[in-house]
């Protein structure tokens, strides 16, 4: 009785050793992969004298999400002037010497040799309300930077198919290929925006509600230079 007793009580942990291995090697097949939470995109509200808007910036393009949120958590955006407006193209702002600027000066024509590089990401289009980096200079070498201070909401036009087709074969042809998928394609169609700015300029952000305050700002009426007769200022704050 004493040898089986002694062989009994030898067994019990080496069986004990084999369950906890064959448990560690089944539990992590039971357990479901656990998805990566998405990033939430931080919130910005433009307030302005036709209306509000709410826009969204990208994670996609972190250093300029980043950047624009420091001038806006410094003040720097407010009481400036959105100083250039074009119906069915554009509305401009971020001009820093627009917050003292007499009526008729011609605003946003600095160049910014120190710019962003330019962040051209698939699926990030210049949709209408979509924010984008104005161009840090029109010569060569800072066409492909963006300006660290100014930036121009998109409202554009629709484009069918054929249309769109048209403008991506031009990018192509100029050195910007863009690849868009049925989703910016319908995009564009139903929505509208500049196709033939993608591949050349970052998108970082987009509006998100009140889009109409764009409308409004294209039907202000503008000098020679596009700047509105009558101020618009702009004053923005993060959502949080």
């Amino acid at each position: 009785m004493s040898n089986v007793s002694k062989r009994v009580k030898y067994r019990q942990p080496r069986l004990g050793l084999l369950l906890t291995i064959l448990v560690g090697l089944w539990l992590p097949a039971m357990v479901p992969a656990q998805s990566p939470i998405p990033q939430r995109r931080p919130l910005v509200e433009v307030r302005t004298e036709v209306g509000n808007m709410i826009i969204a910036l990208y994670n996609e393009t972190p250093q300029h999400r980043d950047h624009f949120l420091a001038l806006v958590e410094a003040g720097a955006y407010d009481s400036l002037l959105f100083h250039r407006v074009v119906p069915g193209f554009a509305a401009e702002g971020g001009d820093p010497e627009s917050k003292h600027a007499e009526r008729g000066t011609v605003l946003g024509q600095d160049t910014d040799p120190q710019g962003l590089p330019a962040v051209i990401v698939p699926g990030l289009i210049h949709k209408k309300g979509a924010l984008a980096a104005a161009p840090a200079g029109d010569t060569p070498d800072l066409a492909k930077l963006g300006h660290r201070t100014r930036f121009f909401f998109v409202q554009g036009v629709q484009y069918g198919a054929e249309e769109l087709a048209q403008v991506a074969e031009r990018n192509t042809r100029l050195g910007s290929p863009f690849p868009y998928t049925e989703a910016d394609k319908e995009t564009y169609k139903s929505t509208g925006g500049l196709p033939r700015l993608d591949g050349s300029y970052t998108v970082f952000g987009e509006v998100i509600d009140g889009l109409d305050v764009l409308d409004a700002l294209s039907r202000v009426p503008c000098d020679q230079w596009d700047r509105p007769l009558k101020d618009i200022r702009m004053f923005m704050r993060q959502l949080k």
